[in-house]
C-alpha cells in the first residue's frame, strides 16, 4: 500500500491560516494524509479568535504550537500550500506548489475569521477531492 501523501501548509506566522488549514485536513482526511505547517516567522502561540472559530465547529486547535519552516519540511512534502509568505518558502522540482489568497486573521474579530476558516475548509476539500480522498465527515 503506498504512502500517504504529505501536505505542507505554510503561512508568515503559523498561526491562523495555516493551523486551520492543517487542522481541517487532520480533520477530514484522518490518517489518509500526512498534514504539517509551519511559518517562515511563527508567532509565539495561535491566534485564540482562530481557535475559537474552529472550536465552533469542534476541531480544537488550542494546543497547537508555531513550528518554523525548514528545508526539511518543504522537502518530504508533496504538496505544498503557502498563504502569503511570499518568496520565503524554499523551492524543489517536482512538488506541487499551490498559492491560496486568504487574508490574515490577525486582529480580525469573530465574524471575519469565520469567513476565512469557512474558504479554508472550502479549500480543503477541494484538495480532498483532487487527491481522490474522500472527507471523513
Amino acid at each position: 500500500m503506498p504512502s500517504p501523501p504529505t501536505v505542507l501548509f505554510v503561512c508568515v506566522h503559523n498561526a491562523g491560516r495555516s493551523q486551520m488549514a492543517a487542522a481541517f485536513l487532520t480533520h477530514l482526511a484522518r490518517d489518509r494524509v500526512e498534514v504539517r505547517s509551519a511559518g517562515s516567522e511563527p508567532a509565539d502561540r495561535v491566534n485564540p479568535v482562530a481557535v475559537q472559530a474552529m472550536h465552533e465547529l469542534g476541531i480544537d486547535i488550542s494546543t497547537e504550537i508555531p513550528k518554523v519552516l525548514t528545508t526539511d519540511a518543504v522537502a518530504v512534502s508533496d504538496v505544498v500550500i503557502t498563504m502569503g509568505c511570499g518568496d520565503t518558502c524554499p523551492f524543489f522540482p517536482g512538488k506541487r506548489y499551490l498559492d491560496w489568497i486568504l487574508d490574515d486573521p490577525a486582529g480580525q474579530d469573530i465574524d471575519a475569521v469565520r469567513r476565512i476558516r469557512d474558504e479554508i475548509e472550502r479549500r480543503v476539500r477541494g484538495l480532498l477531492d483532487e487527491l481522490g480522498i474522500p472527507p471523513s465527515s
